[in-house]
């Protein structure tokens, strides 16, 4: 919710990181700023990149193992309106990207460590798609590990970063 105002997006495309992955921030073990990536899964975990996007990922291990998400991509689905208010791009630029999602969506690190369970802003679980609709490939914009095929997109949408059709689920 924006100002009471209800968006609904769709993640559409995603990556793996843990504490095994040379690419993960949770690689050389927890820190002030990783610490919540060591928490109950189910939390954001949002970080500052490049001294001017924020990123956000859902933390997916059990506490005390560094694991989450990167949300890379999301479909909007009502409230478009609200998400151009804050991010002046239509279409699929609204959206298309990790930094791009989290200033449509007002995502700061006032929601780091926020439990998505609970408002202002909720992961609602929908059905799982098929294996044939999805997209595996190798992650995107990263130095160390870039091969590990941990990048998930649903291969339909024209909401994704990147497409790689080199391989699917």
């Amino acid at each position: 919710m924006h100002d009471g105002r209800v968006v609904r997006v769709k993640i559409v495309e995603t990556e793996a990181y843990d504490q095994t992955d040379a690419a993960s921030h949770s690689y050389t073990g927890r820190t002030p700023r990783t610490d919540v990536m060591f928490s109950k899964p189910g939390h954001l975990y949002v970080y500052f990149t490049y001294g001017m996007h924020y990123c956000c990922n859902i933390v997916v291990g059990p506490p005390g193992y560094g694991a989450a998400v990167l949300i890379r991509a999301v479909e909007p689905l009502d409230g478009v309106e609200i998400l151009e208010s804050y991010r002046p791009r239509r279409g699929i630029e609204l959206t298309n990207g990790p930094a791009k999602l989290c200033q449509a969506l007002a995502i700061t690190t006032a929601l780091n460590g926020h439990d998505v369970r609970q408002p202002p802003l909720r992961l609602v679980l929908q059905p799982v798609y098929a294996p044939a609709e999805i997209t595996q490939t190798t992650r995107v914009g990263i130095k160390k590990a870039p091969l590990t095929p941990w990048r998930f997109y649903i291969t339909s949408s024209p909401y994704v970063s990147r497409k790689d059709e080199s391989s699917t689920v």
